[in-house]
């Protein structure tokens, strides 16, 4: 019995060298108590316990330009992608302009317009950028730019403005210029007797100059003096041009020889040798046929939620 008692001793000991270990937790307590003690959003060194960057909450988010926000872009590619929508064009401008803006970011406001079957043209040589609508006899395309014809008043001009800048361009000119006076002297004599009378039609000439001057074909530097913008090359392709002043020539024989001229209808929008559908463009360019939606500003829409649309001759 005394043996058997005295073996047991042994395994009493083991039970005491066991107590160092549970004193193990006792000296790590002051590492714990760190996290603790830190407040989020503190400049502390984060732990493995803690976020490298403390989450915010969406609605907390300065990212977010409006409540419920989910654009991803900055505000300035937004307003460009906008004003391409609203707008017929855009000009080539300077350092912080939309037209910096859209160079540095063309690839994602591409994409954009693509979504909505809108293809944007990006002209570097006459720094303009338009857009057109797509079409495809293949798949199902919803139009979303819609066409606006030019009058026959507002072409007539256009065709005078085109043949100056082609004239004054070829002879090495930087720009080209014209005068209102200049303009309604060519431009009257297009007119038939039948159009009414002299100040009828200056009235509806200035009245086109002021269109095309809204639209960004002409800009007015003084009164009375008009700067043309290489936009109308874009209007009006080199072969549309010759089209309409073959027309216009016919007209004005005809009229010389006691004939009938078609008259102008100052009224009436379409301009002569229309494609009504908008959807022929014969030599290929991009011109009024080709589904061109083109504007400078949009002064002609105050509030600025009228819908696209396309100018078509």
């Amino acid at each position: 019995m005394t043996d058997h008692t005295d073996t047991a001793a042994p395994d009493t000991a083991a039970t005491d060298t066991a107590a160092p270990d549970t004193e193990a937790p006792d000296t790590t307590a002051p590492t714990t108590a760190t996290p603790d003690n830190t407040a989020p959003g503190t400049d502390a060194e984060a732990t493995p316990d803690t976020p490298f960057i403390t989450p915010v909450a969406m609605e907390d988010d300065p990212d977010e330009l409006f409540a419920g926000d989910r654009g991803v872009l900055d505000s300035s590619v937004r307003r460009v992608l906008v004003r391409l929508l609203l707008r017929r064009f855009l000009l080539a401008g300077g350092p912080g302009s939309d037209w910096s803006v859209l160079i540095e970011n063309q690839q994602v406001i591409e994409s954009r317009l693509g979504d909505l079957f809108v293809r944007l043209v990006v002209d570097h040589d006459r720094g303009v950028a338009y857009k057109e609508q797509v079409r495809s006899d293949e798949l199902e395309i919803p139009i979303l730019l819609k066409d606006e014809a030019y009058s026959r008043a507002e072409t007539l001009v256009l065709v005078h403005l085109r043949t100056v800048f082609q004239r004054e361009t070829t002879a090495g000119e930087a720009s080209a210029r014209v005068d209102v006076e200049e303009v309604e002297q060519t431009v009257l004599s297009y007119f038939a007797e039948s159009d009414g009378d002299t100040a009828r039609r200056q009235k509806a000439i200035r009245n086109a100059l002021n269109r095309l001057r809204q639209d960004g074909v002409v800009e007015e530097e003084s009164e009375g003096r008009y700067r043309i913008s290489p936009l109308v090359e874009i209007l009006l392709s080199s072969s549309r041009l010759a089209e309409l002043s073959d027309w216009l020539a016919e007209q004005t024989a005809l009229a010389r020889s006691g004939g009938s001229p078609t008259p102008v209808d100052l009224d009436e929008t379409d301009a002569p040798g229309d494609d009504p559908d908008g959807d022929a463009d014969p030599d290929g360019d991009t011109d009024l046929d080709d589904d061109t939606d083109l504007d400078d500003d949009a002064d002609t829409d105050p509030d600025g939620d009228r819908a696209p649309e396309e100018p078509t001759a």
